[in-house]
């Protein structure tokens, strides 16, 4: 089942390691060009091909298929092709860790609506939705918004100036920074707010490794909605 190859795809990245290695890099921050932004290849390998790749694999191939786009721009941007080079790993690993987080939940929400019930793709993340699903002649246009300062969080989407049909819906989550879940209790025993919230949150789950993924239970939620408004 797909799901769960990419939720053990998922657990076996060592996210504390590249946290450590690209967290401090910021050097490649202004906006990149459409031509060589990394989330059209990003639906490609691991939504539509299935590939899992891990990033170092994925980012091989990023700058194989991009080469002539991404020595254009870093030209362009006057930068050395030193700091270029160090800079943009950490860039694309930033986005490549939200997406794939991404979508894992378009994975937990096809295997409650149903095989061919999801669709995700770059035009669909530029009109708004991170992917759609379409279930008894109803068009839900999912949008996933986590609650955090932290740069490595993308920001939410415009309005497209061509709105998608059917209903947006929001599923927002709030993930607590690791320390408390290092160290979850208060010194009288009871457990932090964050991580009480957390732990009572029936939708989320945090993988051993510290990604933090959705449950069914958003999605069946939803299905049983629409499965009572046919009855």
């Amino acid at each position: 089942m797909l799901l769960g190859e990419f939720g053990n795809f998922l657990q076996s990245v060592d996210l504390e390691a590249y946290r450590d290695k690209y967290r401090s890099i910021k050097i490649v921050e202004m906006d990149l060009p459409k031509e060589i932004q990394a989330i059209n290849m990003l639906y490609k390998v691991y939504w539509e091909k299935k590939k899992f790749l891990s990033f170092e694999k994925f980012y091989e191939e990023y700058l194989q298929e991009y080469k002539k786009e991404i020595s254009n721009f870093q030209e362009k941007t006057g930068m050395c092709k030193t700091c270029f080079g160090k800079g943009l790993p950490a860039r694309i690993y930033r986005t490549w860790a939200s997406i794939i987080t991404q979508i894992h939940a378009g994975y937990v929400a096809e295997s409650v609506f149903g095989d061919g019930t999801v669709e995700m793709s770059g035009e669909l993340d530029h009109k708004g939705a991170d992917f759609q699903v379409k279930y008894l002649g109803k068009i839900l246009n999912y949008q996933v918004k986590k609650k955090s300062l932290g740069r490595e969080v993308r920001q939410e989407k415009p309005k497209s100036k061509n709105p998608l049909p059917g209903e947006f819906v929001d599923i927002k989550y709030e993930v607590p920074s690791g320390d408390y879940f290092k160290n979850p209790k208060k010194k009288n025993g009871e457990f932090k707010l964050p991580y009480k919230r957390f732990q009572d949150n029936k939708e989320l789950r945090r993988l051993p490794n510290g990604f933090v993924v959705f449950t069914p239970h958003i999605f069946e939620a939803k299905k049983k909605e629409i499965d009572a408004g046919l009855k």
